[in-house]
């Protein structure tokens, strides 16, 4: 199984935040997942980052790939 680091959206028309989860790659964008890692609200000023740390770090070993903006979510969390 091919696991992925993502945002799953979230909220209402014109207020979204997001969800960092790990899910199969083949789900869609706001199907099943696995386990939720965070939360990401970029309407704040400045963004609310709120991950999980370890569990992010463990999937990160453990082979889960990371989407280019989760990515960049971990990265201004100060994970990857």
């Amino acid at each position: 199984m091919a696991t992925k680091i993502r945002l799953k959206r979230m909220g209402s028309k014109k207020a979204p935040f997001y969800r960092v989860v790990v899910c199969d790659s083949r789900y869609p964008r706001d199907g099943r997942f696995i386990e939720i890692l965070g939360y990401y609200n970029p309407l704040t000023d400045p963004a609310e980052i709120r991950i999980n740390e370890d569990r992010a770090k463990q999937w990160l070993a453990d082979g889960a790939q990371a989407s280019d903006t989760a990515k960049s979510v971990l990265k201004k969390a100060g994970i990857k």
